[in-house]
């Protein structure tokens, strides 16, 4: 294969072993479960040192540490926590029973930080919250997020191989209103479209949090529709050493070579040392996407080729009452059109899109004492897009700047501070206090002039527990800035009701506020395919936002946990900033202000945890404002809203003994009509139902645990082999893709391998 190099890197660290010094001796034993199956990843700590480890795929573990006597310390989340005391000899190896871990339903649960006023369970928190971990990712054998964000509930992407973007659509709402943080940072985009999803190393991912609804108090400018925060991995606070690599190929449809650029070639490498509560860590990814050749011929392709490389390095510092550590994220990115030849002259015009990211984020953390933290982070972020027209001769292979083209490009910097305060008043009383400071600048060709906008805000958000059942949290946040009329204040109230042991109810309410991007005010594009202006009369957006939902815990016993989760929202935006076409001109696309824009619907989760089987079953119903309805005398009666459905499952089995796992994944995109407006051959203007079909995805994904350090993964992704969907809509605007709306590059198949390797 075509990185043998790397897989031999790999092999290297697996074959090392550290031999156990003449003062030193090991402990080792088993952790089971009670019903006799090992359990893998269970923490097994000896206490006052940071020695320890994971335990194996057999539940196994092995620590060499001093002479001494220690504390062994037992604990996995969702399990008992056992304690026991031992004397470790130089030399010995001493033996411990098997240890049983028993099921402790009260805390298994997963733990949130986003919107939170500290590390809570889902089972405590006043919001909706969805957790994606790292081992469901594993799973998945993903190389990017929006794989994994594609399967959710109530999500959609869009795609645009004109620019190679793509965008997110979170409960009918389109991704300029949803926040995007990492680590609770916000990261940087040039519009509405989030691209920085796609520029994010998937494997320095611990989880990814989901939060439904408004989120405008605590995050501010974009959190209307809700938050996606993606959480980095950060260690286990113990002396040790990790090494991890990655390699994964896949096919791009039917197009695959190992020693060409056809198909997917995915590498990654990374360590993380530790050591007395010093953290250091590196990773490298490099995402290679040959393209896709679908209907086009000769040079061009249906989907541009993309070559991707992700660089992290943090530093960190971790003692008992602060911690303190700074990231670095790098992007290097190019996306690059291939133009047909000229048979001629032998010549061709390329197009390279060149993305650069770099992204540094420091954050803070200090507890005074059981009453009093504090919280601070600080970041900039330097992300630009760079054109690069150039031209090839075939006849002699020489490449050079095309004459007569734009070489042109746009920076985006951003410079962000938060501080916030956590004081416990009493146990039933604590309030959340922040200051949110934010500057963003653009220059370039493609932007008129060289915009700022800065913006302030302070927010206060007390949790009240008005009884052991009951518990809300109101919110405020003052807002000034420096180029709109922010709302003076802007409310939420959010709230938790136990309704009995197995069934909860939550509600809340919040104000949104969204003031348009720089790219949105003063951006300019022309070329043979492109007339895109900005538009500097944009006016801010509001929004008033509810939500609820139902958890009922079906079934909490050790060996069988159903839940069942009923949601409904409802959203009236304000003018909402989309994007149109020029009145009088067709051809050329600005931004402007919609009077109101609306979004309601249902949605149902469920979720199953028996034995060896974890399963999901969802739907939603969501539906989206027809604001042609609010004319029915010049167009004609239309429905006020548009519905589409959705469906989605997740069925995974283990087979422990095997150290396998079986996944799939079934997601159903329901049909979505919209209304247009058409002129008849009489000139009388009308509206129409315009459709965008329906279609069916699927995922299936095998792993098998090689050894302690070694894991395969394979699978088939896009099972339907869905290409493109049919739309009935009259297409408008430089990006449309007309009728024919790309949506997948067919069935593809994947094989991985995966090395992790530790220490101790």
């Amino acid at each position: 294969m075509k990185y043998l190099s790397l897989l031999a890197i790999c092999w290297i660290f697996v074959c090392t072993e550290t031999n156990a010094q003449t003062n030193k001796g090991v402990i080792s034993g088993k952790v089971l479960s009670k019903e006799g199956k090992p359990i893998e990843g269970v923490n097994v700590v000896l206490k006052p040192s940071d020695a320890g480890q994971a335990t194996d795929g057999n539940g196994k573990y092995s620590i060499t540490v001093r002479e001494g006597s220690y504390k062994i310390v037992i604990s996995n989340l969702g399990n008992d926590k056992i304690e026991r005391t031992v004397q470790i000899k130089a030399g010995e190896t001493v033996s411990q029973e098997d240890i049983v871990l028993g099921e402790s339903p009260a805390i298994l649960k997963d733990l949130v930080v986003t919107g939170q006023f500290e590390a809570q369970s889902l089972k405590n928190s006043v919001y909706q919250v969805r957790t994606i971990d790292s081992e469901r990712i594993r799973l998945r054998g993903a190389t990017n997020v929006q794989t994994i964000l594609n399967t959710e509930l109530g999500m959609r992407f869009t795609n645009d191989p004109a620019t190679g973007a793509s965008d997110i659509e979170l409960m009918g709402m389109t991704g300029q209103n949803v926040k995007i943080l990492l680590d609770g940072i916000p990261m940087v985009d040039r519009g509405g479209t989030r691209e920085s999803l796609g520029q994010i190393d998937i494997n320095t991912i611990e989880r990814i949090e989901i939060v439904e609804g408004p989120m405008s108090v605590i995050y501010g400018t974009d959190a209307l529709a809700g938050v996606i925060n993606i959480i980095s991995k950060k260690g286990i606070h113990q002396d040790n050493l990790m090494i991890t690599a990655r390699i994964q190929e896949e096919t791009v449809g039917k197009e695959y070579n190992a020693f060409t650029k056809n198909g997917t070639h995915n590498q990654h490498i990374g360590a993380i040392w530790q050591r007395k509560g010093f953290q250091l860590s590196g990773n490298f990814t490099r995402n290679d996407f040959g393209g896709w050749q679908g209907d086009s011929t000769g040079r061009s392709k249906s989907w541009m080729p993309k070559s991707q490389a992700l660089y992290t390095a943090s530093a960190g510092y971790n003692a008992d009452k602060w911690n303190v550590w700074y990231r670095f994220n790098g992007t290097d990115e190019t996306i690059s059109f291939l133009g047909p030849v000229n048979e001629n002259l032998n010549l061709a015009g390329d197009t390279d899109y060149i993305s650069k990211r770099w992204f540094h984020q420091a954050q803070g953390e200090f507890k005074a004492n059981e009453k009093l933290s504090f919280n601070a982070a600080v970041s900039y972020t330097d992300y630009s897009r760079k054109t690069l027209n150039t031209q090839i001769d075939f006849e002699t292979g020489k490449r050079t700047l095309a004459i007569g083209a734009s070489q042109d490009k746009s920076i985006f910097t951003t410079a962000f501070f938060r501080g916030t305060s956590l004081y416990k008043f009493s146990p039933n009383f604590t309030l959340l206090a922040g200051i949110d400071v934010t500057n963003n600048n653009s220059s370039g060709d493609r932007i008129l002039g060289s915009p700022t906008i800065n913006e302030y805000a302070l927010f206060l958000a007390p949790e009240i527990k008005i009884t052991q059942k009951i518990k809300l949290s109101p919110g405020l946040r003052f807002l000034q800035n420096s180029v709109y009329d922010a709302p003076p204040v802007i409310p939420s109230l959010n709230g938790k009701i136990v309704l009995n042991k197995k069934l909860d109810f939550r509600f809340g309410y919040a104000r949104g506020f969204r003031s348009p991007a720089l790219r949105e005010l003063y951006f300019k594009f022309k070329d043979a395919s492109h007339d895109i202006i900005g538009n500097e009369n944009l006016k801010a957006e509001y929004s008033n936002s509810f939500n609820s939902s139902f958890v009922l815990q079906l079934a909490e016993k050790t060996d069988l946990r159903l839940s069942s989760t009923l949601g409904a929202f409802y959203n009236v935006f304000h003018d909402q900033i989309t994007t149109g076409t020029v009145a009088g001109n067709a051809s050329v696309s600005t931004y402007f202000n919609l009077n109101l824009f609306k979004t309601k619907g249902l949605t149902l989760e469920n979720k199953l945890y028996w034995k060896n089987i974890t399963a999901t079953l969802g739907g939603s119903y969501i539906a989206r404002y027809n604001r042609l309805s609010e004319s029915p005398q010049e167009l004609g009666d239309t429905p006020q809203f548009t519905w589409s459905p959705e469906i989605n499952t997740n069925l995974l089995y283990s087979f422990p003994k095997l150290g396998a796992t079986v996944n799939l994944f079934y997601k159903y995109n329901g049909k979505r009509p919209s209304y247009q407006t058409i002129t008849l051959p009489s000139k009388e203007v009308v509206a129409r139902l315009a459709e965008t079909e329906g279609y069916h995805m699927a995922d299936l994904t095998l792993t098998k645990t090689i050894s302690k350090y070694i894991n395969v993964i394979g699978g088939a992704r896009n099972l339907f082999n869905v290409t493109s969907i049919l739309s009935t809509s009259q297409g408008t605007g430089a990006h449309d893709p007309g009728n024919s709306i790309p949506t997948s590059y067919g069935r593809s198949y994947f094989l991985g391998l995966t090395v992790n390797w530790s220490k101790n």
